[in-house]
């Protein structure tokens, strides 16, 4: 008997976020820390999992302490962490925040001399598993070095012909020497993807277009790319499908204590939406939604929502709401 397909494999980046517990501050003068699940393709991971979804990660961590916390965390929030594998030679990654609210979260990656997530090779994936998920979601983060390059390139290749295989553009310009580098491999990804999510930075370094509208058609013109998704942070979002249909919607207002698990919740809610069959513009504002939770919460990963919460934000008007549990 053939094993159930997932719903969703994401791949990519996989790390321990510690998270000040003092707002305002910058980290010279923090001096308690949380500890968290951290990297965008775990957290979609999760996301998707709290909507009821069956997911998996393809990743890897070291042989350390950190990494069995991560391995704990991730069964723990229902996230198959079968593919998530050992390094020893590099050490599980840290990545430290600050919190200046509303709007500015500097990231702090600690990922020296190598992330184990960037070891990744093409021999090691299960892409019979990966052609028979019902949507792929892979990132622009598992394309700055090999051999994770390789084996992003190897997975979204092997996904030819599947309905939803997703490419979060996900610009991280800390793991490159400059955009102009990334691009032929970011143009590469997207002639394999059938859909792009990005923000405005992010589909300028994909694209050269920085338009909300012409990002789109930009990204929409690149392959086999069917619908686009741009990201437009308090302008709200943006969505075009190759067969014409479009949608824009605000974002949901929110008290804002973290911004930085916003777009992982939104692809969670993204890729739920797609799946359950629903229209574009009630995907985008499930979606938003679920972003603007995420936003008025210090965590990502545990901060994620249900569907319930998603209803009573929507309800509400607001992604301030008492977290669940």
């Amino acid at each position: 008997m053939e094993p159930e397909p997932y719903d969703l494999i994401t791949m990519g980046r996989l790390g321990v976020d510690l998270y000040p517990l003092q707002s305002g501050v910058g980290l010279d003068r923090v001096e308690t820390f949380r500890r968290f699940l951290g990297g965008s393709p775990a957290n979609v991971a999760v996301a998707a999992a709290r909507l009821g979804r069956r997911t998996a990660l393809v990743s890897r961590t070291g042989a350390d302490p950190f990494g069995a916390a991560l391995h704990h965390d991730l069964k723990g929030f229902g996230v198959d962490d079968r593919w998530v594998t050992e390094v020893p030679a590099y050490p599980t990654p840290v990545t430290f925040c600050e919190l200046f609210p509303p709007d500015d979260f500097p990231l702090h990656f600690y990922r020296r001399p190598k992330a184990p997530d960037l070891e990744i090779h093409p021999h090691e994936l299960d892409l019979d598993a990966i052609r028979a998920a019902r949507v792929f979601w892979a990132t622009g983060t598992g394309l700055c070095a090999e051999p994770s390059r390789a084996a992003t390139l190897e997975a979204l290749r092997a996904r030819a012909g599947r309905e939803v295989t997703v490419l979060d553009l996900d610009w991280r310009p800390v793991f490159w020497t400059d955009p102009a580098e990334a691009r032929p491999y970011y143009a590469e990804a997207l002639r394999h993807a059938t859909v792009a999510v990005g923000n405005l930075d992010e589909c300028e370094v994909a694209t050269g277009e920085r338009e909300p509208h012409a990002a789109a058609r930009a990204l929409l013109a690149t392959g086999t790319v069917r619908l686009a998704v741009v990201k437009r942070g308090p302008a709200g979002v943006l969505a075009v499908a190759a067969d014409g249909t479009s949608a824009e919607v605000p974002p949901l207002p929110v008290e804002v204590v973290n911004g930085l698990g916003a777009g992982d919740a939104f692809g969670g809610a993204l890729v739920h939406g797609l799946l359950a069959g629903r229209d574009l513009e009630t995907t985008l504002r499930h979606a938003n939604a679920a972003g603007a939770i995420v936003a008025g919460r210090l965590a990502c990963s545990s901060a994620m929502p249900y569907a319930e919460e998603i209803a009573e934000a929507l309800a509400a008007g607001t992604g301030t709401i008492p977290e669940k549990g």
